[in-house]
């Protein structure tokens, strides 16, 4: 039996009006929701777990039920187990690396978008002189044989 209730399931009790009542409980390092269903009390779970969900503001906590499950009304929040110090924002190792490439990826971006505007505008020009495909093949033969015959004479 499942100790935490899911997002999933949350929203669709939200959504059903069967969510009585909501209490955030701080503790040592973060945040924590309650969802009073009936009699019935249990956290709100993690995606992947079934173990409470800890969120380390209460401004992101209170935004994400807001946005995410449609609640608005809290009953109560109970900070008296919350400590500001025990919250650790250990760094991401990969958060450098994942920004790197996400700036590279943008740059990569923008540079094959210009690219392609440059092509199409040539395109589009009236002066531009086109090449049939057979003027095009025997450029390429001619050049490789150039090619060819100086690896030849190298050797």
């Amino acid at each position: 039996m499942n100790q935490t209730i899911d997002t999933a399931t949350a929203r669709r009790m939200a959504e059903a009006g069967t969510i009585r009542g909501v209490s955030i409980i701080g503790q040592p390092g973060g945040w924590s929701v309650m969802l009073k269903t009936g009699a019935h009390e249990k956290p709100l779970g993690g995606q992947k777990t079934d173990r409470p969900r800890i969120w380390r503001s209460l401004d992101t906590l209170t935004e994400y039920l807001r946005k995410d499950l449609s609640i608005v009304h809290i009953d109560s929040v109970d900070a008296s187990h919350y400590s500001n110090a025990d919250v650790h924002r250990l760094g991401r190792p990969d958060a450098a690396a994942r920004l790197k490439r996400t700036y590279e990826a943008a740059a990569y971006d923008a540079w094959f978008r210009a690219q392609v505007d440059a092509g199409i505008k040539e395109a589009d020009d009236p002066a531009t002189k086109w090449v049939s495909h057979e003027e095009a093949m025997a450029g390429m033969y001619k050049h490789l044989d150039q090619l060819e015959a100086r690896a030849r004479g190298k050797n």
